[in-house]
């Protein structure tokens, strides 16, 4: 049922007391990272920070948690949804704090490509098709990622509210469960390694071991395509502001976006569809496109994305959420 804006301010019969399921994931994520920062301490390079920035996460947590107790509407359960899922932001790139720990395994993953392909996708896909109409295309797909997620959270809260909190509670889980893979897989993707190796090395199929190159080293190619496109301004915007050598394996865009795409489907708005298949369908390509990802990482980010959907929403009804 649609819900009506005056609902939104409405206090609630039944608040949830406690912590959210989203938030136990948080927590339980934030636990973990601190287990491996106790033992990797004396080989972290910023420890300090990213003991202060949990330290501020719990605190924001808690903040929000103690607003809505106060004031318990939907209003306030929204914005403590959209706190966690704002400081995913600051979550990204601590992956790359802890996976710079372990060796690159960029070049397991090159001849791997190679191998499948005979070539390298994120090599040659510009190149093959250097059209500014498509450079813009796979830009506003690749820009398109956290608005995708934000109108499919949004449209669960207005359209179909009682099952607002699983679906909010199946992007955030996914999005930790791809952490945890960044966290101890250290694979950079295309625009990092292609950079640190030379283009006409890989393009003849030389694939180097780096080993901790990339724990000091954070140069990355600019994104191939028509520069003076405006979307292609925005995601080079976006890269100088929160990109790091880190998340390539499974691509966590493919996995979240197909995520998205299959809790829309449940909603059967046709409006919504028409909306985001477009756009799932550019981001996919964008991710080789742009060199951000091995086709390899696109195409297990797809399974994942898919595995996680299917595995975390029936978990997410017996987990409480309404």
């Amino acid at each position: 049922m649609k819900m009506k804006l005056k609902d939104i301010f409405k206090i609630e019969k039944k608040p949830v007391k406690g912590l959210l399921t989203l938030e136990w994931v948080m927590l339980g994520y934030l636990a973990l990272t601190l287990v491996v920062m106790l033992f990797a301490q004396t080989k972290l390079q910023n420890p300090e920070s990213m003991l202060w920035g949990r330290v501020r996460v719990v605190a924001i947590t808690a903040a929000m948690w103690a607003v809505y107790r106060l004031v318990p509407c939907r209003l306030m359960m929204l914005l403590r949804v959209v706190m966690q899922m704002v400081l995913l932001a600051w979550w990204y790139p601590d992956t790359y704090e802890l996976n710079r720990l372990f060796p690159n395994l960029d070049h397991v993953f090159a001849t791997w490509e190679q191998s499948l392909f005979g070539f390298q996708p994120a090599l040659t896909f510009a190149q093959s098709v250097p059209s500014a109409v498509v450079s813009e295309l796979m830009s506003l797909g690749y820009a398109s990622y956290y608005p995708m997620i934000a109108l499919t959270a949004l449209c669960y809260f207005f359209y179909n509210g009682k099952d607002f909190l699983r679906c909010a509670t199946v992007i955030m889980t996914s999005f930790f469960l791809f952490y945890v893979v960044y966290d101890f897989l250290p694979v950079v993707g295309p625009t990092y390694y292609y950079k640190a190796v030379g283009l006409d090395e890989i393009a003849r199929g030389v694939f180097p071991n780096l080993h901790n190159y990339f724990a000091s080293h954070t140069d990355c190619l600019p994104t191939p395509g028509y520069t003076d496109g405006f979307f292609y301004q925005l995601v080079e915007s976006a890269k100088e502001a929160g990109e790091r050598p880190t998340a390539a394996f499974p691509s966590s865009h493919v996995g979240v976006s197909t995520i998205c795409v299959l809790l829309a489907m449940r909603l059967r708005r046709r409006w919504l569809m028409w909306v985001m298949v477009p756009l799932y369908v550019f981001l996919c390509l964008a991710t080789v496109y742009i060199q951000a990802h091995y086709a390899i990482d696109a195409l297990a980010g797809l399974v994942c994305g898919c595995a996680f959907y299917f595995v975390l929403w029936p978990m997410t009804k017996s987990a409480g959420n309404r």
